[in-house]
């Protein structure tokens, strides 16, 4: 309904001309209402220029989306791309950089993980960084303090060998399991277990949340490339646009 209303609005702006020559707050009540019936005759005579209203107000609305996001990143440009714990996998010296709040209980996340680890692979040049972002229960929350404790026990290596299996498990994601999974890695699952109740593991995920509150992120996937923002699932063939997109403004 709101989007509907501004579009009336823009559209009367359309269809009324810039030269107006009289204050439409001096009109009578009865010129009102001619006034409003013409409108509405030119409206239903001519849809598409609703349409089209509603097409540009649309296009304002994402490009001041677009640009507010990248006015957050810009703010927040440290504590996403050089927070000093968060893992970085792929080419760490890559051109394009692709940062990832992730949940593993997240369906999307999931199903954008192996198409995520194709682009790097075959590119060769893409840095990606991992932000642990629980936010789907308490199994989000298990597994985000159960890969981190592997990093902080066991280092980086090992956590980017139990984010994949995380995010490929299909058992519940009880410390049971993700011990006998750590054991089955040939990992100490009792170190990394007595690790995940550090108070490092919770200042990565309260900085990570914290984070996310200030770059308005509410849902997972999220990525950031550069000084965009891409909320929701991307499909493979449509990353590799934004990179190359994101490489072409770095070369203009």
């Amino acid at each position: 309904m709101t989007r509907l209303v501004s579009a009336a609005a823009l559209a009367f702006g359309l269809v009324t001309t810039p030269a107006l020559s009289f204050d439409i707050g001096e009109m009578t009540e009865d010129e009102r209402a001619m006034f409003r019936d013409e409108v509405r005759g030119y409206l239903l005579e001519n849809p598409e220029v609703l349409m089209e209203a509603i097409s540009v107000l649309e296009q304002r609305q994402a490009d001041a989306a677009e640009q507010n996001d990248a006015n957050l990143v810009a703010t927040n440009a440290d504590s996403i791309f050089n927070d000093g714990f968060s893992h970085v996998g792929g080419n760490p010296e890559g051109d394009v950089t692709i940062v990832e709040f992730v949940d593993y209980r997240c369906g999307y996340c999931r199903k954008a993980f192996p198409e995520l680890n194709e682009l790097v692979s075959s590119d060769g040049d893409i840095r990606v960084i991992y932000k642990e972002f629980p936010i789907l229960g308490e199994e989000s929350v298990t597994s985000s303090r159960f890969a981190i404790a592997t990093q902080l026990a066991h280092g980086e290596e090992a956590y980017a060998e139990v984010h994949d299996a995380l995010m490929t498990l299909r058992a519940n994601a009880t410390e049971e399991v993700l011990a006998r999974m750590a054991d089955d890695m040939g990992y100490d699952s009792a170190e990394i277990l007595d690790r995940m109740d550090d108070p490092e593991v919770n200042r990565r995920i309260e900085e990570n949340h914290m984070l996310a509150q200030r770059l308005e992120i509410s849902g997972t996937p999220t990525f950031v490339l550069e000084d965009q923002m891409v909320r929701g699932y991307v499909p493979l063939e449509a990353m590799r646009g934004m990179v190359e997109q994101v490489r072409d403004a770095q070369d203009s």
